[in-house]
């Protein structure tokens, strides 16, 4: 003998008031936590703000357009370390891009056995997960002898293209570039291969059935549908890639001068902090200060083209 239950009116509106409480209270409880992260990103930029006071007020915007970082007389510009943290990233990309979004299709797509690509997929999770030191470590012993061979053979034939035209001496442009691709390719894989996994089953489908081939599908249908990801995991790698510190000051020469060539020595405002600030006083740390603050504006442009790009590509 069952016995069927049915709530009163009574019951169902105190039950509907609660949910309602529920709903209520979650909301507010997220926008909490969205204000405390705003408010964290901001009180950091305040305070290093505060401490770069001095030598904002000394030496203005010309610490972005001069090269000279003498501690003795107190003369600092920070255009050479701007210069390095931007060519680095965008020799890393460079290499990191084709190569990760490739890796993401081959792993996002039915060409490999599933346990094959299961494999591949912890492997690649698990070059994001061994520490910048032990990146800088073995780019020392291994990466630089082999850049610098390289970069010989380079500047003896093409050394008439500036790129290639002083001669390598080890550490330099080029190493940090690479061992800044290879950091910042499992962000680009892991990110573009959700991206396009995400994409509808029905556009590819769709695809196939008027007579696409696979190919075709993948690269005119798949990738322009999941570019939005794609793009995002292209700037979260970039905004990595501006602020590693370790690996690329084992690797890139700490010479604070520019040059055009990518087998000479240059320098990362990471690494200028990295390098300095332990035993710093008096105005350079509030050069040091300001540095870190131009690296914080790099990134927070970086991250607002990301936005801009993602919502113009969203809109098409």
């Amino acid at each position: 003998m069952t016995t069927n239950f049915q709530e009163t009116p009574l019951a169902m509106k105190n039950r509907s008031g609660i949910d309602k409480n529920l709903d209520r209270s979650f909301i507010w409880l997220t926008r909490i936590f969205a204000l405390a992260i705003a408010g964290t990103l901001l009180w950091i930029a305040l305070q290093v703000a505060i401490s770069a006071s001095p030598a904002i007020q000394k030496f203005g915007i010309n610490f972005l357009v001069t090269s000279d970082w003498n501690p003795v007389n107190d003369q600092y510009g920070v255009l050479p370390a701007v210069y390095g943290t931007l060519m680095s990233s965008l020799i890393g990309l460079m290499l990191a891009v084709p190569i990760g979004v490739g890796t993401a299709v081959l792993l996002s797509e039915d060409f490999l056995p599933s346990q094959v690509r299961l494999v591949l997929v912890f492997l690649v999770e698990l070059l994001a997960a061994i520490p910048s030191v032990v990146y800088g470590v073995w780019g020392i012993f291994v990466l630089v002898p082999i850049i610098t061979n390289l970069g010989k053979w380079l500047h003896s034939y093409l050394g008439w293209i500036p790129f290639f035209s002083s001669a390598p001496t080890g550490p330099g442009m080029l190493p940090a570039g690479v061992i800044l691709a290879i950091m910042t390719l499992p962000i680009i894989t892991a990110i573009s291969r959700d991206a396009l996994i995400s994409v509808p089953s029905s556009l590819r489908q769709a695809a196939l059935g008027i007579g696409a081939t696979r190919w075709e599908t993948i690269v005119q249908v798949i990738i322009p549908a999941a570019f939005s990801g794609i793009v995002s995991a292209v700037m979260l790698a970039l905004g990595r890639a501006m602020g590693e510190t370790m690996a690329v000051t084992m690797l890139i020469g700490n010479a604070n001068n520019i040059n055009i060539s990518l087998l000479a020595p240059s320098n990362t405002i990471s690494s200028l902090l990295a390098n300095q600030f332990a035993e710093a006083s008096g105005l350079q740390v509030a050069a040091l200060m300001y540095a870190a603050l131009v690296l914080f504006i790099l990134t927070l442009i970086v991250n607002i083209l990301a936005e801009f790009v993602v919502n113009r590509v969203q809109r098409l």
